[in-house]
């Protein structure tokens, strides 16, 4: 075997050491070094020093092969070193794009929810007693309403919206909205609107002759402030709180502590009758007191927050909600949970669902798209093994001479054999 290995080393081996490709790797071994140290002095990641980095690697590392390996050894190392680093990068980058996405949805969403298939949802205390209980892994519950609505400013900028009504004692522990608030504090639900007549009084100081929350820094922010930092002091704003996303706020040119009103449609319409019960629909006024970002634009673009409370008055609900949402202590358990959670509810109007089946179709399309990049770049790498087979063929046939010589002097058909196998078994493992 040491015959073999011998042999095939010397056919792998260039002969000599070519100079000028060793000059050219040590350069581009130096601006590796020089990128490594310019990349930690830096504060953030420059995607171009990162790919000037990666690209003086991989020319570091062909010129370290072209000055030890012969020119038919490089390319064919070469040729599996790129199958093999496409296949690694783009399973990475699918599957990093999946968990990150993976994050965004959850930033804003729970884990499971239950719905009701009827309109009325007044037992949500009694559903949320028993999803606490279901399962220790269950870490908390809320229950929310989803309404869609219209937004103004009242200056001609006019925006369809989706508005979650919360419990803003219990969101923090079911949503990570928090980590996405580039502006104001998920807190600030927390602080009510004043009775009628009586928000004069808790005005923050400074307000000047009755600043409307308009300004952006008007009374209002200043008061959920102050709300936030003293909890054991009842506060409250002239208008309840309202949190939204960044690229609504720029679409509505709202910022902290601006008003803006919230117009729900059909709410003066008789359905039974199809005729207007009142002159106008039903209107609220809030001030924005949180901006988040998720990064997903269908929420960043048109989703708001507000108290469960607000949404139930606005909406005409009564103590009634549209369902309630978990969080559970591991993602991955919540398919189990659900159907645990259905089943102790007894099914029906009860309709339990976890997080990948809310978001199925925009998952489904991730993993059939992550399968297909797997078969190309399998089928690459296929391509790139079979070059290989075929260019051990040739230079057997090109060294049939060298064969011949080898067999007179002793060696079996086995043992040359076994020499192509040694140098295809580098090619892959060098590779």
């Amino acid at each position: 075997m040491k015959y073999e290995i011998t042999t095939g080393w010397r056919y792998l081996y260039g002969g000599k050491r070519d100079k000028l490709m060793q000059l050219l790797a040590l350069v581009c071994l130096g601006c590796v070094g020089i990128g490594v140290v310019v990349l930690l002095a830096s504060h953030g990641a420059n995607p171009y020093a990162v790919l000037a980095l990666v690209l003086s690697l991989i020319l570091a590392a062909a010129f370290s092969l072209f000055s030890v390996f012969s020119v038919f050894t490089s390319v064919s190392v070469l040729g599996v070193v790129f199958g093999v680093a496409a296949l690694t990068v783009v399973l990475a980058v699918t599957t990093g794009f999946q968990k990150q996405f993976r994050d965004k949805v959850l930033g804003v969403n729970a884990h499971v929810i239950v719905l009701k298939s009827q309109n009325t949802f007044a037992e949500y205390r009694d559903v949320m007693k028993t999803a606490r209980e279901i399962d220790r892994d269950v870490l908390a519950v809320q229950p929310f309403i989803f309404a869609e609505m219209l937004a103004t400013r009242g200056k001609g900028e006019l925006s369809g919206v989706a508005i979650k009504g919360i419990d803003p004692k219990l969101v923090r522990g079911v949503l990570d909205l928090e980590q996405h608030m580039v502006e104001g504090s998920v807190d600030s639900l927390l602080v009510e609107a004043c009775p009628p007549g009586d928000e004069d009084r808790h005005d923050a100081a400074g307000s000047g002759s009755g600043a409307e929350p308009g300004s952006g820094a008007g009374s209002a922010a200043r008061s959920s402030k102050v709300a936030a930092s003293e909890p054991d002091k009842p506060k409250c704003m002239k208008d309840p709180p309202i949190i939204m996303g960044k690229e609504l706020a720029h679409k509505l040119k709202a910022k902290l502590g601006d008003a803006v009103t919230v117009v729900v449609p059909l709410s003066n319409l008789d359905f039974d009758t199809f005729r207007a019960k009142s002159s106008a629909p039903r209107t609220r006024r809030f001030t924005v007191t949180g901006i988040f970002y998720s990064g997903f634009d269908e929420y960043d673009r048109r989703l708001m927050y507000t108290s469960l409370g607000e949404v139930q008055d606005l909406y005409g609900r009564g103590d009634q909600v549209m369902g309630i949402e978990l969080k559970v202590r591991d993602v991955e358990r919540a398919e189990a949970i659900a159907q645990k959670l259905e089943k102790a509810l007894g099914g029906p109007p009860y309709q339990v669902q976890d997080w990948y089946e809310l978001n199925h179709n925009l998952f489904t399309a991730l993993t059939l798209q992550k399968l297909a990049l797997v078969v190309i770049l399998t089928l690459i790498i296929i391509v790139a093994a079979v070059n290989m087979v075929s260019a051990l063929m040739m230079t057997v046939i090109e060294k049939t001479r060298e064969i011949a010589i080898l067999k007179s002097m002793g060696s079996t058909s086995s043992s040359v054999g076994l020499i192509f196998q040694v140098v295809g078994v580098a090619i892959g493992a060098v590779g």
